[in-house]
């Protein structure tokens, strides 16, 4: 596509102007008393900007394709979350089968607008969470950097993964049913934000953890072919999908389970369906896994691998990490860590890892490196090494190998002012983006330094929504060798290939993605 640059509409505070401007409908400002109206959905305004909560995109029966939710109808109230997909634990939020909606934030709706979107999916891998989090709400993003925010649910776990195809071919998109309510979000995005003030031909898709795990996905998959103009992950990736056999190793341990067969699976109350999911996982142990399926159709390919998917290659994309992730689920106060030291450090990491390299020699690697370290650092810097960040550099490699028009890496090195045994944690560059700071969750602080930071990262991203390119003059596009990386912090610069040792030493055996 080509992108435009656009700055900050001036809004018209009286009806005198033009007689152009007087011959078409007057933008609804977000300053107005009138409760905000977008096609059939009346929404709210909150802080300076309009909010349209709980719109439904789609319905679906229990395994079947989503259809989309016609737009004209009676009128309907926008001012309250959707349910979430049902799922193990995630608070009291409700919770529904019924559970295709999103939420739009818009500093102004008017269809002339033409504001930049951006279009974000939640983390939780494939099996929790929501876009309900309050890290995640659209308002601050969409008012300070001027662009329509839209946050999507969809299905989860075995509702939107579960491999049934092998039972009947009427279930022959099961494995990636979650991915095809994503594409109809986006299909709805395109079809109707122009009503929200966004421009359908700049949709920037954005995603944290399990999110950017779902736009690489998406990147692979024909039906998302030109649904999306930009993309950004944060700590996620899909390098592999996994295969049919070990999707379907996992439906039948689900169905051992519950003691049932694929009929009493289609039936059966949701309750009893999501107590299946504590299911032992036959491949990795653990909970059961679902996510996408390599079933040729929908998913014909792996998103990177062999080598970056071709028909992604022109969206601009920005690939980002924080530099402790595993600090967010490897408790630094909890049993794994407790009574750490050098001689059962090697032990204590063999299992968090998912590169198969010897633990002892590693944690020598890094002792010879970094002679200063403690054991907790070593401990840290090697799980996320070899587990959390090797997907991330493969994906930038290969697009950088491919030609890709343009990549852009990030890797988040401020640590928590809140809690300082939490580094620069999985999750923590959620909040800089949005700019959520003071939102329950959040471990940026509301300092100043918080506050710049989130204004850089917000730039950054919103640049790349608008133009194709972020926001940051400096910040120079990832090429082979140098792997020119933007390091955010309190004084964020970039950095050419700034964890080389460590790249290399875990690119010394292949990375197996959790799931595959």
């Amino acid at each position: 596509m080509t992108y435009a640059n656009f700055t900050r509409r001036t809004l018209v505070a009286t009806a005198a102007g033009s007689a152009a401007a007087l011959a078409s409908p007057l933008p609804v400002l977000a300053r107005t008393a009138r409760a905000p109206r977008a096609g059939r959905y009346t929404g709210l305004t909150e802080n300076g900007v309009f909010a349209f909560k709980g719109i439904r995109y789609a319905r679906a029966e229990r395994f079947a394709q989503p259809v989309a939710e016609p737009w004209d109808g009676p009128a309907l109230q926008a001012t309250s979350f959707g349910p979430i997909c049902p799922q193990r634990a995630l608070g009291d939020e409700a919770q529904a089968e019924d559970c295709l909606y999103l939420n739009v934030w818009t500093p102004e709706i008017n269809p002339r607008a033409k504001r930049a979107v951006m279009v974000y999916f939640h983390g939780g891998a494939y099996t929790t969470g929501s876009v309900t989090d309050p890290l995640t709400h659209g308002g601050r993003l969409a008012a300070d950097g001027d662009v329509v925010v839209v946050t999507v649910n969809h299905r989860l776990n075995a509702l939107g993964y579960a491999w049934l195809k092998p039972f009947d071919t009427r279930y022959s998109d099961s494995g990636n049913l979650g991915q095809l309510d994503l594409i109809l979000a986006l299909q709805w995005v395109r079809a109707h934000v122009e009503a929200f003030g966004g421009d359908p031909a700049r949709v920037m898709v954005f995603g944290q953890s399990g999110g950017g795990a779902k736009i690489a996905t998406l990147m692979a998959m024909p039906a998302a072919r030109g649904l999306f103009h930009s993309a950004a992950t944060m700590s996620g990736q899909q390098v592999q999908a996994s295969g049919p056999a070990h999707a379907w190793a996992r439906t039948q341990a689900f169905l051992a389970a519950l003691k049932t067969d694929v009929e009493g699976l289609r039936t059966m109350p949701i309750e009893r369906l999501r107590e299946g999911l504590a299911a032992v996982d036959p491949i990795l142990g653990g909970s059961v896994y679902f996510g996408p399926v390599l079933d040729m159709t929908n998913l014909p390919r792996h998103p990177f691998w062999p080598d970056a998917a071709p028909q992604s290659l022109s969206v601009p994309m920005i690939l980002g990490n924080v530099r402790d992730e595993t600090r967010a689920f490897l408790d630094p106060r909890g049993p794994k860590l407790k009574g750490l030291d050098w001689s059962n450090l090697a032990a204590r990491i063999q299992p968090e890892i998912k590169i198969d390299l010897d633990p002892v020699w590693v944690v020598e690697q890094y002792r010879l490196h970094e002679p200063a370290w403690t054991p907790e650092q070593v401990y840290y810097a090697a799980t996320t090494a070899g587990r959390s960040w090797p997907g991330q550099v493969i994906e930038a490699d290969e697009r950088a190998a491919a030609g890709a028009t343009a990549t852009w890496v990030y890797q988040l090195d401020r640590s928590s002012p809140r809690d300082p045994l939490r580094g620069a944690a999985h999750t923590d560059d959620i909040p800089y983006v949005f700019g959520t700071l003071d939102a329950p969750g959040s471990y940026s602080g509301t300092d100043a330094v918080a506050r710049g930071l989130s204004t850089t990262m917000m730039t950054a991203f919103t640049g790349l929504a608008r133009t194709g390119s972020p926001g940051l003059a400096e910040w120079s596009s990832y090429r082979l060798p140098n792997r020119a990386t933007m390091v955010f912090d309190a004084r964020s610069r970039v950095v050419n290939d700034p964890r080389r040792w460590e790249r290399e030493l875990w690119a010394k055996a292949p990375y197996v993605q959790p799931g595959v």
